[in-house]
């Protein structure tokens, strides 16, 4: 029979709160920089900063277990929110100011947010939606240059004012460890946006899973203590990837970006020195493209890429700029970090290596993750033989916010399933080949539209490009590549230069003769959810007979 510990009755049981993150950093960096735009201030002004915003949001109201949400450009504000917020035991929402705002009312009421806090930059959306808005009592303007709130009732002030007048000390409380921290909604591409969430002990785990999983490497993708961290995912989304909370454990210097605007992200990393960041592919050739790029020093820059897959092409292009790139994988629902695709130092520069940096990676501390059949039983791991991505780890959501129905089905078989479709190599890493919904069934053979995408990413002439399945009467489905020229190919590349490509491809063995696009249609552009993933469902929808 196992045994409990026994406990001294004056022991200190140590719940796993958002507020035990801050004892290192401020104990050993207190006068570290968190930089927004020309503002600087240290850990131990952001901790005095966070005591305010607590006492500010309790003298307008706030009790635990009410929900702040917030709508705000990434900012030293937004990680004062991380914290004070959900340490005060309320619930914080991270708004996706990307959506419609039609889906941004529906967020906010399914969420019940109780107090708003606003950017200016988004005072248009709320005068849209706010008669909608059924639990929403009080508003606090954020804005840069201290405007105040506009007239009449709804608006309790605005942030640095409120900050200026709280007082400086919070005495944050104890409680259960498994209280809701926070909450966000998934951007998927069916339906109404499915509401997710957290608790201090999930955020807690992650961090120390996350910072566990990335300073274990020796050498490349290494995150320390000298490292310079800047976002370039959302913090509305999945806590921009939990990484601003491993930032601050860890006492980094920190560089919040605002608006994501590419020239200004790289006078950013050179005048602030920024060594560590992630994003999804878009951000990164965006940068790159750029006009300060051209003559930034971009080396030694460490970047996750996740969100959608890194083709070859892309983490070439960032090599030979001197930019660590690796993929990170995870989703909403995970919180999100689950493997991190780190290169052995004996593989660096070898012939493995860049093909080690586009896998999707190995677990990182305390993830289990199989590749499973339709019954839940493993598929061999030899890196060919392929199933759904199951997984379990302690910072996993446990359900859809207000939906039990598809909370069950999230976690059929007490496995959260991914509805991606990978294998995983007898050294432990995972390469996803599709999403379920993407896959392409073709001539009787399943067809990866993510292999397609990569294999017509290294056409010289391609930006990028998405491959949808169409429905076929004679073949069931076959694949259509919409693809993006650079801007010195347009008019120059064929589709028939495209499907040459890919049809040299395959008679190499590197694909099915299936895969070989039957059209390929040149667009401006590809089709993004709000958090730039490709939006294949519009896709298929907009181009049923491409």
């Amino acid at each position: 029979m196992p045994q409990p510990i026994s406990t001294t009755p004056s022991a200190y049981g140590y719940p796993l709160l958002i507020k035990q993150l801050l004892h290192s950093s401020l104990a050993t960096a207190a006068d570290q920089e968190i930089v927004y735009g020309e503002r600087r201030h240290s850990y131990a002004e952001f901790y005095r900063r966070v005591q305010r915003l607590a006492n500010a949001l309790k003298e307008i109201g706030l009790r635990p277990g009410d929900t702040v949400a917030v709508m705000d450009w990434d900012s030293h504000r937004y990680l004062e929110c991380f914290f004070a917020v959900p340490m005060m035991g309320c619930v914080l929402q991270t708004v996706n100011v990307r959506l419609s705002p039609e889906q941004i009312a529906y967020t906010l009421n399914h969420a019940q947010a109780d107090v708003l806090l606003v950017n200016s930059d988004f005072m248009p959306v709320l005068k849209q939606i706010r008669g909608e808005l059924s639990t929403l009592t009080r508003c606090v303007l954020i804005t840069d240059d201290g405007t105040p709130p506009p007239n009449g009732p709804g608006f309790a002030g605005e942030y640095e004012a409120l900050l200026a007048q709280a007082e400086a000390a919070y005495e944050f409380p104890d409680f259960d460890e498994n209280t809701r921290a926070t909450t966000f909604y998934t951007t998927g591409t069916t339906g109404l946006p499915k509401g997710v969430y957290f608790s201090h002990r999930q955020l807690v785990l992650h961090t120390l899973g996350a910072t566990a999983g990335l300073a274990l490497a020796p050498q490349q993708g290494r995150l320390h203590r000298d490292d310079v961290y800047m976002p370039l995912t959302p913090m509305f989304h999945v806590h921009a990837w939990g990484l601003p909370y491993v930032a601050t454990m860890a006492g980094l210097k920190q560089v919040y970006p605002g608006r994501y605007v590419p020239d200004n992200i790289c006078r950013l990393i050179v005048r602030e020195k920024v060594t560590f960041s992630h994003c999804v592919p878009t951000i990164l050739q965006m940068v790159l493209g750029c006009e300060a790029a051209k003559e930034a020093d971009l080396s030694g820059w460490k970047m996750i890429i996740g969100g959608s897959a890194m083709t070859s092409s892309l983490a070439q292009a960032a090599r030979e700029r001197g930019i660590d790139v690796f993929t990170g994988y995870g989703m909403s629902e995970t919180c999100p970090i689950l493997t991190l695709a780190h290169v052995p130092t004996d593989e660096l520069g070898g012939e493995t290596d860049a093909a080690l940096r586009v896998k999707t990676g190995r677990p990182l501390p305390l993830v289990d993750i199989r590749t499973v059949d339709e019954d839940l039983r493993d598929c061999p791991r030899d890196g060919h033989s392929t199933g759904e991505v199951v997984v379990r780890a302690p910072w996993l959501t446990q359900g859809y916010l207000h939906q039990p129905e598809a909370s069950e089905d999230l976690w059929r078989g007490g496995w959260l399933h991914t509805q991606d479709i990978g294998n995983i190599d007898p050294r432990g890493y995972l390469q996803v080949t599709d999403r379920i919904k993407d896959v392409i069934k073709t001539g009787g053979e399943w067809v990866s539209s993510l292999q397609i995408e990569e294999i017509i990413a290294r056409h010289p002439g391609v930006a990028e490009n998405a491959v949808i399945g169409i429905q076929d009467g004679k073949w069931g489905e076959r694949p259509v590549a919409l693809v993006v020229l650079k801007k010195d190919a347009a008019g120059k590349v064929t589709e028939e230069d495209i499907r040459n490509h890919v049809t040299a491809a395959s008679e190499s063995g590197q694909i099915s003769r299936y895969g070989v696009p039957d059209r390929v249609q040149f667009v401006a552009e590809l089709v993004r959810t709000s958090v730039g993933k490709l939006n294949k469902r519009v896709m298929r929808e907009q181009y049923p007979g491409a």
